[in-house]
């Protein structure tokens, strides 16, 4: 059975941007990534949260219950909306800047672009550099019809009992899930430590790009991929009852990753003249001609 969503249950957020920037008011952290502005100027505890954020999380918790990611699961997982090659594909997610978004004008691609090659400059692997350049490819998700909260946000179990420290909880009593006694449980439909492969997450763009990715790049790759917006255990540790000592080595990777996703974005554009010989080697050597959607 389809999720019947109100007509507006779609797009609070006047950008995709709006969700990041909350999670830098969420998560300061200060590394020294952060190019030609300081740490400081990103915005911090004592800002005020948009209304716009706290209602993209009213809808994302009261949505995002187990059957509604089986479904969206069952969908898009497919990847029968479309083939393309992998440089018309970053073209297809230029098409969601919003040019209302009073905070930046970088495209989403200068936004990969910054992130890896933060990471490039640090001296990772090449297949991080890689998973810089596509962690928010999944967004293109909104393009095919996807509102914004089952997009992009925090992720989280779904199938089990809603932790207190995900962003916004009291959203959950919305949920059908909150009170279902299958589901509402610490385990839930899981056993303890069962591994996070067994643990559904709720939708987004994280695992749509790992389902996209994970026969291409290594599987610390994957776990940066899958779980960087799983703040709730990476920033939180709500979820260790149900990871298992593979979860526990590999989050190590997705800590590492999400300090340069934060904190790369800077106003100087990256020189892409410069910079197309290199990643085009790269994709060549990780990645198929094209790739399906």
């Amino acid at each position: 059975m389809s999720t019947i969503l109100p007509e507006n249950a779609a797009n609070p957020l006047s950008s995709l941007h709006e969700w990041e920037e909350d999670i830098l008011a969420r998560y300061p952290d200060p590394e020294k990534i952060v190019q030609n502005k300081k740490v400081e100027e990103y915005r911090n505890y004592d800002t005020p949260v948009r209304d716009t954020v706290r209602e993209f999380y009213r809808l994302n918790h009261t949505y995002q219950t187990f059957d509604f990611v089986t479904e969206k699961t069952r969908e898009f997982l497919q990847f029968n909306k479309k083939e393309m090659p992998v440089w018309n594909a970053f073209d297809f997610l230029n098409e969601l800047v919003d040019d209302s978004d009073p905070d930046s004008d970088m495209d989403q691609f200068q936004h990969l672009l910054q992130t890896s090659e933060a990471i490039r400059r640090d001296g990772h692997p090449e297949w991080m550099v890689l998973v810089g350049l596509f962690h928010d490819m999944g967004k293109v998700l909104c393009l095919f019809g996807e509102p914004q909260w089952a997009v992009v946000g925090d992720t989280f179990p779904v199938g089990c009992a809603y932790s207190d420290k995900i962003v916004y909880p009291e959203y959950f009593v919305n949920n059908p899930d909150y009170n279902n006694p299958q589901y509402n449980t610490k385990y839930g439909v899981y056993k303890p430590n069962c591994g996070l492969d067994n643990v559904t997450m709720s939708w987004g763009h994280d695992e749509y790009v790992y389902q996209m990715m994970k026969d291409y790049i290594p599987m610390e790759g994957l776990y940066m991929l899958r779980y960087h917006s799983f703040y709730a255990q990476h920033r939180e540790n709500a979820y260790s009852h149900l990871m298992n000592e593979q979860d526990h080595k590999m989050f190590k990777w997705v800590d590492l990753f999400n300090p340069y996703d934060l904190y790369s974005k800077n106003p100087t554009p990256p020189n892409w003249k410069e910079l197309k010989p290199y990643y085009q080697e790269l994709i060549d050597k990780y990645l198929p001609a094209t790739l399906k959607f």
